[in-house]
């Protein structure tokens, strides 16, 4: 089995339920608060420990309390945290989220995450031919382009998640083997909205051609579509009690790329994704209701 390497955000995620957001200039008194290690990097890392990957992941912490906190829940994720470090005079990434009853509302303040320029080293320390790179957008993008690009010359796979979403994505392209917008980011790639809900599968085969990119966007309860070299596919999503959706893009992500890790063909790693996924979502937490492999199986 090849290895996963994590290039991504590390955070801090306070969690606060309320029924509403406040208004300006207005106080709500909430319900309660939990903290959870997070950062979309953090969250794919354990998703992918979960089912069994090895897994390294590289990334920026601050010297502080949540720092420490952080760096000791990823080793007990078994995760290898040697290319995890802390930087002095500057906090760890924060998410404050608000959990409503059907969404939420999140403001993240990247702190150290933003630190993370020049890893040229620790990729050449990581990266083999044949693992898995994996990226997102919660860090310097110029550092997302490098990496990928650093990756795809050794001969690995390289996944984008290209989440929050940013143009300069297009400049990536040519370094990634998997790009797994959502529907919004799909649109944002294409540059344009899509009319009608029966063109969707069909801008997204135009292109994936364009491009020469394996395209798999997740699509809410819509379910996930992916190209092959002549059509789409569409999984439906499975109906399950929805506790909170934080993190499951961030489980499927994580799970896609173990799978690819393991050898997996990539329709049977796209399914086993979505099925890990959804589990995800019946507990709050982003990394709370990540599953296990077993659990998936179970599923």
């Amino acid at each position: 089995m090849k290895k996963v390497i994590v290039l991504g955000s590390i955070n801090m995620d306070m969690v606060m339920e309320t029924d509403r957001l406040p208004k300006v200039g207005e106080t709500l008194l909430g319900e309660t608060i939990d903290y959870y290690v997070g950062g979309k990097g953090a969250n794919q890392a354990v998703a992918a420990s979960r089912v069994g990957a090895e897994v390294s992941l590289i990334g920026k912490i601050g010297d502080d309390t949540f720092g420490s906190k952080v760096y000791k829940h990823l080793e007990k994720e078994h995760i290898d945290v040697n290319a995890v470090t802390f930087e002095k005079n500057i906090f760890t990434g924060v998410a404050s989220i608000f959990k409503l009853k059907e969404d939420n509302a999140i403001v993240v303040l990247p702190g150290a995450n933003m630190l993370l320029t020049d890893v040229t080293n620790e990729l050449n320390k990581k990266v083999n031919a044949q693992d898995v790179l994996l990226t997102q957008l919660e860090i310097p993008v110029t550092t997302v382009k490098n990496g990928l690009k650093y990756a795809k010359n050794k001969g690995a796979i390289t996944i984008l998640n290209p989440a929050p979403y940013n143009e300069k994505v297009v400049e990536m392209l040519p370094f990634v083997d998997i790009i797994t917008p959502n529907e919004t980011e799909f649109e944002g790639l294409l540059g344009h909205s899509i009319a009608h809900a029966d063109q969707f599968e069909q801008e997204m085969l135009n292109w994936s051609q364009a491009n020469h990119t394996q395209l798999i966007v997740t699509r809410g309860g819509d379910g996930i579509s992916y190209t092959t070299e002549s059509n789409v596919v569409t999984i439906p999503a499975e109906k399950v009690a929805i506790v909170d959706t934080t993190g499951a893009g961030d489980t499927f992500n994580g799970i896609l790329a173990a799978c690819l890790a393991k050898g997996m063909e990539i329709s049977e790693a796209i399914k086993l994704s979505g099925k890990g996924a959804t589990l995800s979502i019946t507990k709050l937490g982003a990394q709370t209701g990540m599953p296990t492999l077993a659990e998936i199986e179970a599923f």
